[in-house]
């Protein structure tokens, strides 16, 4: 069962005799990280007895001495969850987390549990290969501008060199200008984004402004040339609009306390994150808000569902995969664990909470244009939520459209319908902003059904 691990223990096989012993045990789920060089002791990751909280709250890194089976802990004051890629050598112990945009590579001593930042890296660094004397590191990362590279260094850092040269594939390409801004949401908490520019972008003009909310919501979105998953971004910027990706309460990167703040306020807070951006980018002189469109998947749809019900200063808005209703998804979802502990109840417990932070709750007042985008067979947010706001928006004569790919799951993750979503947002998205009317450039496929 996917729900298994929160219950997941650590123990130790003798191949000899094939006997087990127990040596980690917590109510909630243990996870085995790396053994040391010497093999005497083990490196692992916890929640301790902590079921209601885990999905959102950093685990606790551990090291237990096999002989004696004492665990102690280490990094403490690194704020953020550390869930996986440790390797630990005679050097010391790397790993790799988002700070913000950034994604460091730290080094933990073993011994006295203290972490510092490797400096002169890439500013994100992704999956790490350390060799068994710790002196040697190759790692995938990139800047961001740039694509992902291969890279290899020393332990301590003396020269980076970058192995690989896969960003010269788009030096001729109109790629996205990225920097990280920053706003205060309604509530005051501080909210970061990645704001795209078109390459020809003008400060004395105003632009159309589109959002796209990443999922998760433990999620981030970061600088990079190349955004988009399943929606067109470089063809919008090049046609002159701003992008605006926020990081809004929730998100990795930015510490416990920031990823606690959207517990019990679900879709709420995330919309004041959103529209406080808006409300930032127009201040600036930025924006042209008679044009603006917002989309997202997963949370980023329900996100996106939220805002379709309970705002009116979006022309148009794309909902891919997105929870409508609490009630819905708690019943149909198979990560049941997500909901009770975001929401701090079942529908049976508290059926004003499941009301507060559901789009459908919100139904009579949607006037906004929305696309509905969902895989037949998800089981994560599974497809009822879909039908649900299509109805809704449709007993409301509000145009809906919903687009169900056939044998997909949560996720597009099939080249020839991924360009399918892409231009079913590009034609949504150039209707209700520019005007446009677009016709796709391709037959209807058997794995996607219109409806």
């Amino acid at each position: 069962m996917i729900n298994s691990f929160f219950k997941s223990d650590i123990s130790i096989l003798d191949l000899e005799s094939k006997k087990t012993e127990l040596l980690v045990s917590h109510k909630s789920a243990d996870a085995l990280q790396a053994w040391s060089p010497d093999s005497k002791e083990i490196l692992y990751t916890t929640s301790l007895d902590d079921t209601l909280s885990n999905y959102y709250k950093n685990a606790k890194v551990m090291i237990m001495n096999i002989s004696d089976k004492k665990s102690r802990q280490i990094a403490a004051k690194l704020d953020e969850d550390l869930g996986a890629g440790f390797s630990w050598r005679p050097t010391g112990i790397f790993v790799s987390a988002w700070n913000k945009t950034r994604r460091p590579l730290y080094h933990i001593n073993p011994t006295n549990g203290d972490y510092k930042e490797l400096a002169g890296l890439p500013e994100m660094v992704f999956n790490v290969d350390v060799s068994l004397s710790g002196k040697q590191l190759i790692f995938s990362g990139r800047n961001g501008n740039q694509l992902t590279e291969l890279y290899r260094t020393t332990f301590p850092v003396t020269q980076v060199t970058k192995i690989t040269d896969m960003t010269s594939q788009i030096d001729n390409w109109k790629t996205a200008q990225s920097e990280v801004i920053s706003w205060k949401s309604r509530d005051g908490a501080v909210i970061e984004g990645v704001l795209h520019k078109p390459q020809d972008y003008d400060p004395k003009k105003k632009y159309p402004l589109l959002v796209m909310i990443h999922g998760g919501p433990t999620g981030i979105d970061s600088p990079t040339p190349l955004p988009g998953g399943v929606y067109p971004v470089l063809q919008w910027l090049d046609k002159g609009c701003l992008v605006l990706r926020p990081n809004y309460r929730g998100s990795a990167g930015y510490g416990e306390a920031f990823r606690s703040l959207n517990v019990q306020n679900l879709g709420v807070g995330d919309a004041w994150d959103v529209l406080s951006g808006v409300e930032y980018l127009d201040s600036k002189g930025m924006i042209d808000k008679s044009k603006m469109g917002c989309m997202g998947w997963s949370q980023g749809g329900y996100i996106s569902a939220f805002l379709t019900t309970t705002s009116d200063v979006f022309k148009a808005i794309s909902v891919g995969a997105g929870i409508s209703d609490w009630m819905t998804y708690y019943v149909n979802t198979d990560i049941h664990p997500f909901t009770r502990q975001y929401l701090k109840a079942t529908p049976w417990s508290d059926e004003e909470i499941y009301k507060k932070t559901s789009p459908m709750t919100y139904i009579n007042q949607a006037k906004t244009p929305t696309l509905i985008q969902h895989g037949e067979f998800d089981q994560r947010v599974p497809i009822p939520n879909a039908y649900q706001l299509l109805q809704g928006l449709r007993d409301k004569g509000v145009p809906a459209e919903l687009v169900v790919y056939k044998g997909f799951g949560h996720g597009i993750n099939k080249p020839k319908e991924r360009l399918a979503a892409n231009w079913h947002n590009l034609k949504w998205f150039n209707k209700y902003i520019w005007n446009e009317e677009i016709e796709l450039p391709i037959t209807e496929s058997k794995t996607e059904t219109k409806k």
